[in-house]
């Protein structure tokens, strides 16, 4: 599913070369880090978090089957 949410970023962004997702983890959940150039933070965020909150719901959708959480964090790559 790291796959999913590198696909859907990269067809936001201008610069997709800097897209990378990590992943976390835990017992019961997992945490995606999405970390994308400082330029394109505003189109994978969207108006009012439109955007970020639609990448959320398609992600976690495709997750549901596992039956395990996931969250996912958006960062600016350094």
């Amino acid at each position: 599913m790291r796959e999913l949410l590198e696909v859907i970023a990269k067809a936001l962004v201008n610069n997709p070369d800097a897209v990378s997702v990590n992943e976390v983890a835990g017992e019961d959940s997992v945490l995606l880090e999405l970390k994308v150039a400082p330029e394109d933070m505003g189109k994978v965020i969207g108006k009012q978090g439109r955007i970020a909150r639609a990448i959320r719901t398609v992600v976690r959708s495709a997750w549901a089957k596992d039956g395990r959480r996931v969250m996912i964090e958006i960062m600016e790559q350094s």
